[in-house]
């Protein structure tokens, strides 16, 4: 599935650093986390549907036993994508984050302070397209492991939707949405909730309390949908926090609510992404 890729980079190893803060939480900044040696390259995928796409890899300093498909914001695989997904792999996941706008912008990096140069991209979606992207991400990180390989999906803004999507499309182990848009139906997507008996693996969702963008009735509605159709999920509300909380290069950039996600979201992958013997069922 991998063609030939620019040369890798090896990561350098840093000082660990930490800032203690009120409450006596510990947070550890997210340029300080890199101490650990990884390997990242962009690899080549085919596409089910012809076409061919980047995917932006970060690979573990030991051998990986675990998988994780990093979907991006509508930003692109941008550096906050790309530094998320090296995270990822400093916790031993052999991480891709493909490209979900190659059909229109391959390499497109969009700026937190230009929505409307992503607006294009992101209406030229489709999930049949998504879906075979999804499907050559997963493939591609099958083909890295042994037959006993669990792969994962996170995914945040846009990608929150892409992560789930992902669960409706191939056997992954468990999704991870941050402020999955358009999960629920709004103006502009008819949201994936018609499809949610699909859904293959365990969910955690993330919203923030005071996020103007999905209001309380959408993730009602998700929650709903999951609780109805019987679905293992796990939801968590931040009350003080805005959408893209997790991201530092965003204004809405939420130290306090990020560091407690990502460890919820590690402990939720680490759970589900045990060989496949120790697994707990979906």
């Amino acid at each position: 599935m991998t063609g030939p890729a620019p040369e890798a980079r090896q990561d350098r190893k840093r000082p660990r650093s930490c800032k203690i803060l009120p409450g006596g939480l510990v947070l550890e900044d997210l340029a300080a986390s890199r101490r650990m040696d990884l390997t990242t390259e962009f690899a080549a995928l085919q596409v089910d549907d012809g076409t061919s796409m980047r995917g932006y890899v970060a690979h573990p300093a030991s051998p990986a036993s675990r998988g994780l498909i990093v979907c991006q914001e509508a930003f692109g695989v941008n550096a906050h994508i790309r530094e998320v997904t090296e995270r990822f792999a400093r916790e031993g996941f052999l991480a891709i984050a493909p490209e979900l706008f190659h059909r229109t912008g391959p390499g497109f990096e969009g700026r937190y302070d230009d929505f409307p140069s992503v607006t294009a991209h992101m209406r030229a979606l489709t999930d049949n397209g998504m879906s075979a992207d999804l499907r050559a991400a997963y493939a591609w990180l099958a083909a890295q492991g042994s037959a006993d390989f669990p792969v994962a999906a996170v995914g945040f803004c846009m990608g929150g939707r892409a992560a789930i999507l992902t669960a409706l499309t191939v056997p992954v182990a468990c999704a991870v949405s941050f402020y999955g848009g358009g999960i629920a139906p709004n103006a502009n997507n008819p949201g994936l909730l018609r499809r949610i008996a699909e859904l293959r693996a365990p969910a955690l969702l993330f919203w923030g309390g005071r996020d103007k963008h999905i209001g309380p009735d959408q993730i009602q509605a998700v929650t709903k949908a999951l609780r109805d159709a019987g679905k293992n999920y796990t939801n968590v509300e931040i009350a003080d926090a805005d959408h893209g909380f997790f991201c530092d290069a965003r204004p809405s950039y939420n130290p306090v609510a990020a560091s407690h996600a990502w460890a919820l979201v590690l402990a939720f992958l680490n759970t589900y992404t045990a060989r496949r013997e120790q697994a707990l069922p979906a």
